[in-house]
């Protein structure tokens, strides 16, 4: 069975959580590349973080600076941070409220397809939404996951996915709106998209969400998925 490190971070800035994930990022390549040149045989571990953001803004690869709709100084009103980072997708938020997955995977030991990871991580946050009686799919042509996605009048997201891989180790993940704040989407053109909208599952149940409670149900989900035993 394959072995997971499991931590929640609880809240943290964003950079302190990307720099740890560079870290971790680079050991499993490390291990990964010794064991092709020294013919070692060290399983590399593999690791899955939980987090919670104070305001941050960030900027994928491929994404456009225009779609930040604030400058510097309406930045700091906010009491936002704004970085341009690596992974793929265009500009999201961060923000309190939200359940933050980064999984620094080596799919060397699940599966070497890109796009059925990102399906998997979608499956895990759809199945998530299920135990709350809320029908969640995706839309064609786009990632994240979304809600009414059929009726372009009615579409609304409410996780959101970005990616790094390199040598089949991820990082990088999924933002899942659990108690968000919306207002802070207005600042953004959020992944790009300019005819959709967001939202986040406490307005759609009508009433605040126990985070941990859907902590847990999102990490039963992402073990069974990807059958993967956790580890502290």
């Amino acid at each position: 069975m394959r072995k997971v490190k499991f931590q929640d971070l609880g809240k943290m800035d964003y950079k302190e959580a990307w720099d740890y994930q560079e870290t971790l990022f680079r050991a499993v390549i490390a291990q990964k590349t010794l064991n092709r040149d020294s013919e070692e045989d060290v399983t590399p571990e593999n690791h899955l973080l939980f987090v919670e953001h104070p305001h941050v803004y960030t900027l994928g690869k491929s994404g456009q600076r225009e779609n930040l709709l604030i400058d510097e100084k309406q930045l700091n009103t906010a009491e936002a941070k704004y970085y341009e980072i690596n992974r793929g997708g265009d500009i999201t938020y961060h923000g309190p409220g939200q359940i933050v997955g980064y999984p620094i995977f080596d799919l060397d030991q699940f599966f070497t397809d890109i796009h059925k990871y990102l399906r998997y991580l979608e499956e895990a946050i759809i199945l998530t939404l299920g135990e709350y009686g809320i029908s969640a799919g995706r839309s064609e042509g786009l990632t994240g996951v979304w809600l009414d996605a059929d009726d372009p009048t009615k579409a609304r997201k409410i996780a959101a996915m970005g990616v790094k891989c390199s040598r089949w180790v991820t990082m990088h993940g999924f933002a899942f709106n659990v108690n968000v704040d919306l207002d802070y989407f207005g600042n953004i053109v959020p992944c790009g998209i300019v005819d959709k909208q967001v939202t986040s599952l406490h307005l759609e149940l009508g009433r605040p969400v126990d985070q941990a409670e859907v902590s847990t149900l999102l990490l039963e989900n992402l073990a069974n998925l990807f059958d993967f035993d956790l580890v502290d």
